[in-house]
């Protein structure tokens, strides 16, 4: 009998702890795309005579692509663009809204993140 109850409690202890990681894993994916987004909204080429402010597309190509280097799948749909301001003062916020999945046994869990550039 006390077999069974380590043999139980390891494999409750080995389900937890992959849960832990996963759930690790995809909240520090979402710490760096929200990193990510707060540079580019930030740092635009228009505000340092580089280029003209960007339109939307081009942002959201930028977001898929940076998210996909920290291994999110975004759609251009889940991104949002604002636009406050005109000219040189011009700031454009940057949303993202995503869901993660978590692998369980039997399970999937998915947990929905939403990184902000503000």
């Amino acid at each position: 009998m006390p077999r069974i109850k380590i043999i139980i409690g390891s494999i409750l202890l080995a389900l937890l702890v992959s849960t832990g990681c996963q759930i690790a894993a995809c909240e520090y994916a979402n710490y760096e795309l929200r990193h990510d987004l707060k540079d580019m909204a930030s740092l635009g080429a228009s505000r340092i005579g580089l280029a003209e402010q960007q339109s939307d597309d081009p942002l959201r190509a930028t977001v898929v692509r940076k998210a996909a280097g920290d291994e999110i799948v975004l759609d251009p749909e889940q991104i949002t663009v604002t636009r406050a301001g005109a000219g040189e003062t011009q700031t454009v916020p940057l949303e993202a809204k995503y869901g993660a999945r978590i692998w369980l046994p039997g399970l999937r869990l998915v947990i929905h993140f939403t990184a902000a550039s503000a």
